[in-house]
């Protein structure tokens, strides 16, 4: 659901830049106006950020190769973070240089002085089309997190991308708008100036945030809390699984889980009968989170020795409970 809602909404985005961005453009030549030419800048910038995000969403779903085993998921967050990138420089610091020359050598807007409110204001209502698109797209994965959260926790970086963008699209229009109308009203051209400059501003603070939230993606992140719980539910729910050990869980894409577990098991007849029980095992905690695709299982005997072995840096850790220790999940009795 979310890669094809995250297309959906990238589409939408992409079709409004495209548009917005030409118009702004011609109404930069018509007026010479700097907000002008810095929205425009920054229309052509998101339209390139948008094909980056389907250029990424398309070579993400490429097969697994030896090179590569385990598939080119986190290609998607490579494409998101140099989307923070060009919007950092192509839109934000464009507007920010832009901004410091109109205010060194301002000019009225002379000529053709109704097009660039025209213009902007069909550029809102473009973006507000967009914007919505990606909001309705948004709420059908977002469930009840705060926005705030969904954008820090998304796995899918699309969506949260496409929102940022185009919120800051909107705010930036309604800064450009503030900067032209004031230009026209008082025949002072560091107006237009400085509405330039709160577009760059804006631009540069929304790129910080993309780039610090890929950044942690492609770093390598975990389960949500609950997905681990889960997971810890289903493997100590039957009795092929006396305790966890440790385990780990690490997202190879936004759509692919990876879990390893150290877990104790209780003495079995055969290798037969303990094959069985792990996959039985993996069966419930694919079963409980369907994201967990490749699931490794290290069966051991419990000991002090075997807890800690193996754990590293990142082991995920439990507070330590009766009869067990510091990163041991004993089995819920009568389980």
């Amino acid at each position: 659901m979310s890669a094809n809602g995250g297309t959906k909404a990238i589409v939408a985005a992409l079709l409004a830049n495209v548009g917005i961005a030409v118009t702004k453009f011609v109404a930069f030549l018509l007026t010479g106006s700097s907000s002008m030419l810095a929205e425009s800048i920054h229309s052509v910038a998101d339209s390139g950020n948008q094909g980056l995000l389907l250029l990424g969403g398309r070579r993400a779903k490429r097969t697994a190769t030896p090179e590569h085993p385990f598939g080119y998921g986190r290609e998607r967050y490579i494409y998101a973070f140099i989307v923070s990138i060009v919007l950092f420089s192509v839109g934000g610091l464009f507007a920010l240089y832009e901004a410091y020359h109109k205010w060194s050598h301002p000019e009225a807007i002379h000529s053709w002085q109704w097009v660039p409110v025209t213009v902007l204001v069909v550029a809102i209502a473009l973006e507000g089309f967009s914007f919505r698109t990606a909001i309705k797209e948004s709420n059908h994965i977002r469930g009840n997190q705060s926005w705030a959260h969904f954008v820090r926790r998304a796995k899918a970086p699309e969506l949260p991308v496409v929102l940022l963008e185009d919120l800051g699209a909107l705010v930036g229009l309604v800064f450009a708008l503030f900067g032209v109308g004031m230009t026209l009203a008082t025949g002072n051209g560091r107006w237009d100036a400085l509405g330039t400059a709160m577009i760059g501003v804006l631009l540069v603070t929304i790129a910080f945030i993309l780039a610090a939230e890929t950044k942690s993606l492609l770093l390598g992140e975990g389960a949500e809390p609950k997905d681990v719980a889960a997971i810890e539910q289903a493997v100590t729910a039957g009795p092929e699984v006396e305790r966890i050990i440790h385990m780990k869980t690490l997202y190879l894409g936004p759509e692919e889980l990876m879990v390893a577990a150290k877990i104790a098991v209780p003495p079995c007849e055969t290798a037969e009968d303990l094959a069985r029980g792990i996959n039985a095992v993996e069966a419930r905690i694919r079963a409980a989170v369907p994201l967990a695709r490749v699931i490794y299982l290290e069966p051991d005997i419990w000991s002090s020795a075997a807890a800690q072995a193996g754990t590293g840096a990142a082991a995920h850790t439990q507070p330590a409970d009766a009869g067990g220790g510091p990163g041991v999940t004993p089995r819920q009795a009568g389980s």
